[in-house]
């Protein structure tokens, strides 16, 4: 049997979660996910019902320093929801933060949100 990576391969991405605590208690408590699969990689997702939750991935955003214009606009489900993607480094792990939004039954509230649909 072949062991898996020790959870000292994981220290980045937990150190990075442990300051951004510290940091950033203010902030929206995001979905947190690292995974021994990609050690080095600390994932945020947020997930709300409505289009203003991209308030919280603009808080984390700007926090994180992640370049407005390096952040990526789709949708996913049929066009049901609505996704910001942004990645940066901070603290030595790359972070992926991610947001998800149920699209409104009127897509012009996304008018100008900077990406193709």
């Amino acid at each position: 049997m072949t062991e898996g990576l020790a959870l000292d391969g994981l220290s980045v991405p937990l150190r990075v979660l442990r300051l951004l605590a510290v940091d950033f208690p203010h902030l929206t408590a995001p979905n947190v996910d690292v995974s021994p699969l990609y050690p080095q990689v600390l994932r945020l997702s947020l997930h709300e019902s409505s289009c203003d939750s991209f308030a919280a991935f603009e808080s984390w955003r700007c926090a994180l320093r992640i370049e407005p214009a390096t952040v990526d606009f789709h949708t996913q489900s049929d066009g049901r929801t609505a996704v910001l993607k942004g990645c940066g480094v901070y603290g030595g792990a790359d972070i992926e933060l991610t947001a998800y939004a149920t699209l409104p039954a009127d897509e012009s509230a996304f008018a100008g949100a900077g990406g193709a649909q």
